[in-house]
């Protein structure tokens, strides 16, 4: 076997290493995400149930906080049901393709890339719908605590179903955080925010219907219900900020300089032209253009871009990194070809 088909061997396996990494991730995930819904659905259960009992305002708000949970994670499976879907290389759901080999690995990549984005899109959506819900409960709180009649003390039944959802969606959270930490998933860490704001929420039902059971405050309960709607818009708000700007393909300034530097401190690299990173799903993937001598072999060229993608890979994680060549104009003898540059 050749030294280059030896090479192109070795990407083609990495490739496939990595991809069973990011399947190993979203398996997991999935899994965390069944016992969210278990949790989320046993919550909203207890929950409404014992808000119609009290008459707490802030518990069914907290209730319908928690469906909208249910959907979110929902959305979120459904995503990585579709991420995780290697068999399928037809994404459009015409005939499958046929099993790539190692020379279509870049079709194989750039499909898989594809499905990836799926999981970001589902999660844009997951932040759609809890914004969509928090207005709903924010407007209901308002227009509640305008009319005196609504205004009542919760019983303190309702003391039970907020103790009940504090506990459980902190447990939740914390294994969403240490999941998604780990596994490095944006799905599980978008699950770990949002079940961490409905936690909150929770003791801030509980906090709410104790002191207007203590101080006897007929429109706290209301008032209260708003704080909860306000917490739901601004986790939603910012699961959807995150996941649309990775969508447009916006990429930390910050990081990309770091990229930058490293690219030029390899030998051989006169200047680098261009420089854009790309989120795929969890992957991230990088395009530049250097500046090499014009007189460089093709040989020599090929040996920087390995340099290049083996550095970013040990460096940063980095899996697909593209390498293009433009000639350096101040090495470039021909003053007619140098004058194009």
């Amino acid at each position: 076997m050749s030294k280059i088909k030896k090479h192109l061997q070795e990407e083609f396996e990495d490739w496939e290493r990595e991809q069973l990494k990011q399947l190993h991730s979203l398996n997991a995930a999935w899994r965390h995400l069944i016992l969210n819904v278990l949790a989320y659905l046993s919550i909203s259960i207890i929950e409404y149930f014992l808000a119609e009992i009290s008459n707490s305002q802030t518990l069914r708000a907290d209730a319908f906080n928690n469906i909208s949970g249910i959907v979110s994670t929902m959305l979120l499976m459904i995503g990585i049901h579709i991420a995780r879907d290697i068999d399928d290389d037809d994404i459009a759901g015409m005939a499958p393709l046929p099993k790539l080999n190692m020379s279509q690995r870049e079709n194989d990549q750039r499909v898989q890339f594809t499905r990836f984005r799926y999981e970001t899109v589902f999660t844009l959506v997951t932040g759609v719908v809890m914004i969509g819900i928090a207005i709903s409960v924010i407007s209901t709180g308002i227009i509640n605590l305008w009319k005196p009649d609504k205004r009542v003390i919760p019983e303190p039944i309702a003391l039970v179903g907020a103790g009940i959802a504090t506990v459980i969606m902190l447990i939740v959270w914390y294994l969403n955080r240490r999941a998604g930490r780990k596994l490095q998933n944006a799905a599980l860490s978008a699950s770990a925010q949002d079940s961490l704001s409905d936690a909150f929420t929770s003791i801030g039902t509980l906090i709410s219907i104790s002191g207007a059971l203590i101080f006897k405050i007929t429109w706290l309960d209301g008032a209260t219900s708003i704080l909860v709607g306000l917490f739901i818009l601004y986790s939603g708000f910012k699961i959807f900020m995150d996941s649309s700007l990775n969508l447009v393909d916006y990429f930390d300034p910050e990081v990309e300089e770091e990229y930058r530097n490293v690219v030029l401190s390899v030998p051989g690299v006169a200047h680098l032209s261009e420089l854009k990173a790309h989120y795929n799903g969890n992957i991230v993937s990088l395009d530049i253009v250097v500046m090499v001598d014009a007189k460089m072999s093709v040989l020599d060229s090929y040996r920087i871009a390995e340099n290049i993608e083996r550095i970013m890979h040990h460096r940063f994680g980095i899996m697909d990194t593209d390498v293009a060549f433009i000639p350096d104009p101040s090495s470039i003898d021909d003053d007619e070809i140098k004058d194009k540059f």
